[in-house]
């Protein structure tokens, strides 16, 4: 199939691309390079399958001469800890409508990536994909992300409902591994390497209670081709995440991190950043998934465990920050 990837310099589209080629797939690849990297698709650019198309997906005349099978639109802002909510939900959108007006056109599947911070406050964990969607209140800008992605579900669907557009949606839970952002753009585990690395105080954002879980890179892109490529996904939503006994609190997160570089009788340094330093901030203290559906329909089992995925991402970004 001829396979159209938004974000294919980043984190997960890179890594989709290059198990799609691996599995003779055609890949037409979108990235403005503002947080993807071309050494994230250097190898691919041989491959004579995989066309890369330097460009912002905000302009539709990018695309307008690429049709494919399938669209798998991964581009996005994220969580404004440091940046713009307008922008988050802005150029979201605009990515968004853009893509599934390209769909239309074409009679293309969309697969949207989503994010497990649609869950929000909600504390019945684990979530499952038919849990309630909790917000907080609209003062607090953190909540732009999660909702341009709510918004782009329902988006979805809504066209679906109007002009048959098939799609599957996935909610991402912290997936990590070779090729991610190392600013925190990418995760707190990209940020606690480089630190613990330098040997420099771990930042942790408020007091580090919180938990999450964290998905190998592996394993997330075992269950992201398989939404793609499956009939069985179609019309679809799946939570893509390791199994719900990995969760893990972050200041947990940062000490295996910093014994795992450093030694186990290095003790940690951490510098621990209120919330108020980003302004008014709310945080999700547990975010744990229930993947019960996509075992069952797609028979995906997540293989890596947090700490055999740690130490192979950490010798990754290692010989990334000594290039």
């Amino acid at each position: 199939m001829k396979i159209f990837i938004t974000g294919v310099a980043g984190f997960i589209g890179s890594n989709l691309a290059k198990k799609l080629l691996s599995l003779g797939h055609e890949i037409y690849g979108i990235d403005n390079l503002n947080y993807g990297f071309e050494r994230n698709i250097e190898e691919l650019k041989s491959n004579p399958k995989f066309k890369f198309i330097y460009g912002d997906i905000g302009n539709p005349m990018v695309i307008k001469d690429y049709k494919a099978d399938i669209i798998v639109h991964l581009a996005s802002q994220k969580i404004p800890r440091y940046s713009n909510a307008l922008r988050v939900i802005d150029e979201n959108y605009l990515m968004l409508k853009n893509v599934v007006n390209k769909c239309i056109i074409d009679k293309s599947k969309i697969v949207f990536a989503s994010t497990s911070d649609v869950y929000g406050k909600n504390t019945n964990v684990p979530f499952s994909e038919d849990s309630d969607l909790l917000l907080g209140p609209p003062q607090i800008k953190r909540w732009a992300y999660a909702l341009s992605k709510i918004y782009g579900e329902q988006f979805i669907m809504a066209n679906n409902d109007e002009y048959g557009l098939p799609f599957t949606i996935v909610r991402f839970f912290g997936s990590y591994g070779p090729n991610q952002n190392l600013t925190w753009w990418g995760g707190p585990q990209s940020v606690f390497i480089n630190q613990a690395f330098k040997k420099e105080p771990i930042e942790i954002h408020g007091d580090g209670k919180q938990t999450r879980t964290f998905t190998y890179i592996d394993d997330t892109i075992e269950a992201l081709a398989m939404c793609v490529l499956s009939e069985k996904a179609n019309g679809e939503i799946f939570n893509i995440a390791t199994n719900p006994d990995e969760e893990i609190a972050i200041v947990d997160l940062a000490k295996i991190i910093w014994q795992l570089i450093n030694g186990e009788k290095d003790i940690p340094k951490f510098n621990f950043i209120p919330y108020s330093t980003f302004g008014r901030y709310e945080d999700v203290p547990r975010r744990v998934p229930n993947i019960n559906k996509i075992k069952k329909v797609l028979n995906f089992e997540p293989k890596i465990k947090l700490k055999d995925g740690l130490i192979k991402t950490i010798e990754w970004q290692k010989k990334i920050m000594t290039v």
